[in-house]
């Protein structure tokens, strides 16, 4: 049976295909059109999935759509109703979209991909972020918590998953929502919401708690958990372009929003705003889980929605909360909806037996040797060829040891926002400098940016503080900030963070055995197993998908190496080529034309 997962109109689209319970392939439409954060019909992902799969639209047994349109447009309109007039611009802007595109979802997917409505699912959106983590989970039964900005109406849920059903018992409704209380402060520190969360997030280390109780003066926390926001203070209910009122700026001070220098200083204030957010989200979501412990008795959770990207917070939740273990699901935003869509579906409402859990995150496209030697010579790109694995690995080692910075390209690239070595940026982690350099000239971004490390799944916590590393599912997806062992820090400035952590990854042999091998050869150079790691993109891109993307990404950058697969382009073969159509380029076809 073939159910093919769909999550598009709001940011992130995307496409899943599961194909007899196990998930075949899974990318976000922006890889493919190069649009950050493509909100779009994703045309192109879908034709990849197909094609992935080896089947037609014909073989598709269900389209299912992440969540209900007709709910969320309840939602629109009940709220602006209860606003009016000052929601009278949102409003109008609004319904002018969802009336001409947003609401008719499945008149489009029949009209865009000709399957008959039959065929057509729609889930809600909080069961796809439920069933995302549970259904790729390792676990039997597990609670399960999802936290995000608002689905229709839902902003939170708490459940249990069990075999092929998912119950969620307890729901949280808009506007509370903890995801848009942090947004409300990404957006007064100065940062684009649903883009800046990150550097919120990465600046609270830099800053002091010293606001928490002010926040807490906004809202009130039950026992469970649950919020409810003083709505005087914030107008993302109504306001078409911003997220906080006059009362907001009064209790706080004037947001930072001079473009010039939002995302470039650290002040000491903002600092501490992000720290103080920071540690109250962590607060709630604590409570959060003590309640549903209490209430399920179950020993393992999975969390899912977009705060579950909060990878501060996350360690801090396997560490002090009352779960033994956790598991997240790779992409657990938005995008990770058209899995949860299928799965949903797969296994719910169909009753499918469970498949694999899911133990990488290498589900988007690749090429071929062949593909990236013909790139290269369509181009007269010079080039050279290591055929030998082991003496490339070493030459990759020895690169880095030298102080270079590489472009590392290789196999199928990754399902979610992390680089997991397979379109990365790596260098050498032992290098102060390295950490100046890469945000400076091949970044391009603010200087209070961390960087991840890379490091053998087996030696992990040698390094870091994440004994038994390899229950840690979310250690593989890059989604717990840990410690740095204090004893290791000395060895690894480039990767450490102003508080002594690091966004790890743990890597294992078995399921990106390049990669693994790689930092093995630089571990055996050097003593550590561990490189530093950051996506292969430039700020405001999305992270490169062909051959072409990756030389042009490096061709603007400061890279000295670009290693796609065994081949290697050196610097001196830099400059910028056209992106045309190579592989999976189909601009102005159908979905049934691609396919075919």
């Amino acid at each position: 049976m073939n159910v093919l997962g769909l999550s598009f109109h709001y940011h992130d689209s995307a496409a899943a295909l599961v194909k007899s319970g196990v998930l075949v392939a899974a990318a976000c439409e922006e890889r493919f059109s190069r649009v950050k954060h493509d909100s779009g019909f994703p045309t192109r992902a879908i034709a990849f999935a197909l094609e992935k799969g080896g089947i037609t639209l014909d073989e598709v047994d269900h389209v299912v759509f992440y969540e209900k349109p007709f709910v969320k447009f309840e939602r629109m309109l009940l709220t602006s109703l209860a606003t009016f007039p000052r929601s009278a611009g949102v409003f109008r802007e609004s319904m002018q979209r969802w009336i001409s595109d947003k609401l008719w979802v499945k008149s489009r997917l029949a009209r865009e991909l000709g399957v008959p409505r039959s065929k057509l699912l729609f889930a809600d959106h909080h069961m796809s972020h439920a069933a995302a983590s549970f259904f790729t989970s390792p676990f039997e039964e597990a609670a399960i918590l999802t936290v995000d900005g608002a689905g229709e109406w839902t902003t939170s849920t708490m459940g249990t998953g069990r075999g092929t059903s998912i119950e969620l018992h307890k729901e949280l409704r808009f506007p509370h929502s903890l995801g848009l209380l942090y947004s409300a402060f990404t957006a007064y520190c100065g940062f684009e919401i649903n883009e800046g969360e990150y550097k919120l997030m990465g600046m609270h280390p830099y800053g002091t708690p010293r606001y928490k109780d002010r926040i807490r003066e906004l809202i009130h926390v039950a026992d469970d958990g649950s919020l409810w926001h003083d709505m005087k203070y914030f107008r993302y209910h109504w306001s078409r372009n911003d997220t906080l009122s006059t009362a907001f700026e009064e209790h706080f001070g004037r947001p930072r929003r001079d473009p010039k220098h939002q995302d470039k200083s650290l002040d000491p204030f903002y600092c501490d705003m992000a720290a103080s957010i920071q540690a109250v989200t962590e607060d709630v979501l604590l409570q959060m889980l003590g309640h549903l412990h209490q209430t399920t008795g179950l020993p393992a959770v999975c969390l899912s929605g977009g705060v579950a990207l909060n990878s501060v917070a996350n360690y801090k939740l396997l560490r002090k909360g009352p779960f033994e273990d956790v598991y997240i699901h790779p992409a657990p935003g938005d995008d990770g909806g058209s899995v949860g869509a299928a799965y949903w579906a797969y296994n719910q409402v169909l009753g499918q037996p469970r498949g694999p859990a899911l133990d990488h995150a290498y589900l988007g496209s690749e090429y071929t040797d062949a593909q990236i030697e013909g790139f290269l010579r369509e181009y007269d790109i010079p080039f050279e060829k290591i055929p030998d694995d082991q003496e490339f690995y070493r030459f990759v080692a020895q690169a880095l040891a030298d102080g270079m910075v590489c472009g590392w390209y290789r196999g199928r690239f990754e399902w979610g926002p992390r680089a997991l070595g397979a379109r990365s940026i790596i260098a050498d982690p032992r290098r102060a400098e390295m950490k100046d350099k890469l945000n400076a000239t091949i970044k391009f971004r603010e200087a209070f940016r961390p960087f991840a490390p890379s490091v053998l799944e087996e030696r992990a916590n040698e390094f870091f503080d994440i004994p038994e590393a390899e229950r840690h599912f979310p250690a593989r997806f890059m989604l717990y900030v840990a410690p740095v062992r204090e004893e290791k820090r000395a060895d690894l400035p480039a990767i450490t963070h102003e508080d002594g952590s690091g966004r790890l990854q743990t890597v294992f042999k078995d399921t990106n055995p390049a990669y693994h091998q790689m930092i093995a050869a630089f571990g055996e150079l050097t003593g550590v197993p561990v490189v530093m790691n950051t996506s292969f993109n430039l700020k405001g891109e999305p992270i490169v998908e062909s051959p072409a993307h990756a030389f042009n990404t490096f061709s603007r950058s400061g890279m000295d190496l670009l290693l796609l697969h065994n081949y290697v382009v050196r610097a001196d073969a830099k400059r910028e080529i056209a992106e045309t159509p190579f592989h999976l380029r189909h601009e102005g076809d159908s979905v049934l034309q691609m396919v075919s």
